[in-house]
């Protein structure tokens, strides 16, 4: 009759306490590592990595593109909203940008009525006073750095002066007066200011202008902005007071 027994056998890779003194003996090989599976990791799924310095100076309809193309990226939902807004923002801000010449009987409708939080600066000049030309020149630069401020000219005409006098912003008008500024906002005139003498006289420049006009208001910009204008002003001086310099030593060098 056949000796049926039974052998048993632990999970795969254990040993007995008799196996394990033989193997230290040397009498039995090294038990082979127990074979285990790797652990579970997900395929990651192909996505198309934008830089912050690529989606600079995109346009919305670019931002979106890019939107679709990268799927759900937190990221570049927020970049796209933050453009958004910045190019919202900028369509407001470049509402002027300009020295506009207009007329006389544009006066309310383009000064008086400009619009709600609105500063309005308003030259009144002629050809043929000198100071006029120079104020105009510095309005000029200053507009196109400024364009959320609306910057205008007017022709002064007895025509003109006399609406003047009716809207109670000067008393009298005379040539001697000119150039003139206004400054209006929400269809208050706040201040006049008479003569070249209010931006510097003959040595004004763009950015006396804006500092004097930032005298009675946020005018021209913002603290920032005006801090950028007494820097800008400084250097500008540093660069006369150069040239003046290297004007004299090259005539004492004729001499």
């Amino acid at each position: 009759m056949a000796d049926y027994h039974s052998v048993y056998k632990g999970p795969e890779g254990e040993s007995t306490k008799w196996d394990d003194i033989q193997r230290k003996l040397g009498n039995l090989p090294e038990k082979e590592p127990v074979w285990k599976p790797d652990a579970y990791q997900p395929e990651e799924e192909e996505s198309k990595e934008v830089s912050r310095e690529g989606l600079e100076g995109k346009s919305a309809e670019e931002l979106e593109e890019l939107e679709d193309e990268c799927g759900d990226d937190r990221f570049m939902e927020a970049y796209r909203r933050k453009r958004l807004e910045e190019l919202r923002k900028g369509v407001a801000w470049q509402r002027f940008g300009g020295l506009e010449e207009i007329r006389g009987s544009e006066f309310v409708a383009q000064v008086t009525n400009a619009g709600e939080g609105i500063w309005v600066v308003c030259h009144l000049y002629k050809d043929s006073v000198q100071d006029c030309a120079i104020l105009n020149q510095c309005l000029e630069e200053v507009a196109r750095q400024y364009p959320n401020t609306k910057f205008v000219k007017i022709l002064s005409t007895g025509t003109f002066s006399l609406l003047l006098l009716r809207c109670k912003c000067i008393p009298g008008y005379p040539d001697e007066n000119l150039p003139t500024v206004l400054l209006y906002k929400d269809k208050q005139c706040l201040q006049t200011m008479v003569g070249l003498r209010q931006f510097g006289g003959k040595g004004t420049s763009p950015e006396l202008v804006a500092i004097s006009l930032n005298r009675h208001g946020a005018v021209c910009g913002d603290v920032e902005q005006q801090e950028q204008q007494v820097r800008s002003l400084i250097s500008r001086l540093l660069v006369q007071q150069e040239e003046a310099q290297q004007g004299e030593d090259e005539g004492s060098d004729f001499d």
